[in-house]
Order: structure tokens, then sequence, then C-alpha cells
């Protein structure tokens, strides 16, 4: 496979990946999708593998998150009509999951989806690195807008005219 084409698969795993209970996780139709095997298959096999599965591994969402979910974007609207809430795997829990299934497939898609996180978590470093330079720079700028309205201030005061001198008496100064 290219190096493009390698790009574009992570590129777009990293769209699948969601933000929920603080944590990036991919729903389990996802990564069946992503390791070529059905949903109920892969769900099958975590379960008959549950001990592999801790809560930081894998979660299932609960009705009121499958709720939200469907109603926060299009592609999830099926969730209304789910019978059960769909499970969502973590970073880790992707990994252990190929290594459950143990398929060709699985082990090579698992690679690309550990790129993909790890893609999500450098952007991640980023923002947090770029608020952090923007921060700065806003404290910078509130220490030089003080100092340019006291310029200002000063350069006001230096255009007044001065005031003009007092008029002497006419006559003599005892």
């Amino acid at each position: 496979m290219a190096a493009t084409g390698k790009l574009a698969l992570v590129e777009s795993i990293a769209a699948e990946i969601l933000e929920l209970r603080g944590q990036r996780v991919i729903l389990d139709r996802d990564l069946a999708a992503l390791y070529d095997v059905p949903t109920g298959a892969l769900n099958r096999a975590v379960k008959r593998n549950a001990e592999r599965f801790p809560e930081d591994f894998m979660f299932q969402l609960t009705p009121e998150e499958t709720a939200e979910l469907a109603k926060s974007q299009k592609r999830f609207s099926k969730f209304k009509f789910a019978r059960l809430p769909p499970l969502v795997f973590t970073e880790h829990g992707a990994i252990m999951a190929a290594g459950v299934l143990n398929s060709p497939r699985a082990v090579e898609a698992s690679i690309f989806v550990v790129r993909a996180f790890v893609k999500l978590r450098q952007l991640l470093a980023t923002h947090k690195e770029l608020a952090h330079q923007v921060a700065e720079l806003e404290r910078r700028l509130g220490d030089h807008d003080e100092a340019i309205r006291a310029i200002v201030a000063a350069i006001k005061q230096l255009m007044e005219p001065p005031p003009a001198p007092p008029k002497r008496k006419i006559g003599f100064a005892v």
C-alpha cells in the first residue's frame, strides 16, 4: 500500500474516533468494519473474552448517551432503534479486540487504529501548546496595552497648551 493510501486510511479512522466520557473511543460497528468482521461476531468475541476488556479498554454506552449520540450526528441515527446500546473501545481495547479476533486483517487494521489514536493525541498536544502560546501572547499584550495607554496620556498632556502665565498687574509692586 502506498504511503498516501496509508495516510488516507489513518485519516478515515481518525474521523471515526469520538470523545466520550473523557476518552477517545471508537464504536463497535466502526471497529468491526475496519477488522472486516460482522459487528455481532466482534461483540461475541469480546463477551467470550470479557476478562481481557476492563472498563478502561471498553464500555457500553448508556441509553442516554446513545440517544444523545443519535441526535448529535446523522450517521448515528440508527442508534435510536437499537435493542442494545453499542460498545465502544479505547485505543487499548481496539488492540485487544484485534488479538481476540486473531485474523490477519484485524492485526493489520489494528496498526492503523493505533496510528490514528496517536495522531489525535499529537494534534491535542499541538492544540494545548498553541493555546498556551496564545495565553502568553495575551498576557504580554495586556502589559503593552497599559504602557500604550500611559504613552498616549503623556502625549495628550504634552499636546495641551501650557497654561497662560498670570498677567502682571499694572503699577508698582510693594
